[in-house]
């Protein structure tokens, strides 16, 4: 299949290389728009790539000068993937994300069992805001739509599904899909299939 652009994204992607090069030495190709907010708490590995209009957002809930947002080596994100960091988001190394993807490491209040959970009779823009760090492992493939919530940790190897809701962790070398996200199929070393779960 042969990738071809038009006359005014090569334009595009020429003012996002020159930009690329500037002010994000290391990475392949940032493409405009991109916003990013707390820029000091972001860190990323060679040849990071991403889609037009992207947003990475970096808060200082936690206080500390460290880095909040950590993105591995060869990770390309599709157009408009949003990833908010309060603490700590991590995704590993050769990950390949599509469009329209949200990761969160923040939640408006708290709603876990075992902890003191916050009113529904508080406005949700007045409830503290929690965090639980997120951590995508290496080779890992998100498809179109995901949601990828708090707290949660993907294992190396694996692929989530397009629209899928990722609300518990997922084991390495394992594909999931739906909402909430569930293991559909695994990762059979000896055989070197994918067998259904």
């Amino acid at each position: 299949m042969k990738n071809s652009y038009s006359i005014s994204e090569i334009i595009k992607n020429i003012i996002a290389l020159v930009f690329t090069k500037i002010f994000f030495k290391k990475a392949r190709l940032i493409r405009l728009p991109i916003y990013i907010r707390g820029k000091t708490h972001l860190s990323y590995g060679n040849g990071f790539t991403t889609g037009y209009n992207c947003r990475l957002e970096m808060f200082d809930i936690t206080q500390g000068n460290y880095k909040k947002l950590i993105i591995g080596n060869n990770c390309k994100i599709g157009d408009y993937v949003h990833i908010a960091a309060g603490e700590k988001v991590i995704i590993g190394n050769n990950c390949l994300m599509a469009s329209k993807i949200y990761i969160s490491d923040i939640s408006h209040g708290c709603y876990k069992e075992g902890l003191e959970n916050d009113s529904p009779d508080i406005p949700p823009d007045r409830r503290l805001l929690a965090t639980d760090p997120v951590i995508i492992g290496n080779n890992v493939w998100i498809g179109e739509n995901v949601s990828i919530l708090s707290g949660i940790t993907i294992g190396d190897g694996c692929i989530v599904g397009a629209n899928s809701v990722v609300t518990k962790n997922v084991p390495k070398h394992t594909i999931v899909a739906g909402v909430p996200a569930k293991v559909i199929k695994v990762w059979n070393k000896e055989s070197e299939l994918w067998i259904k779960s």
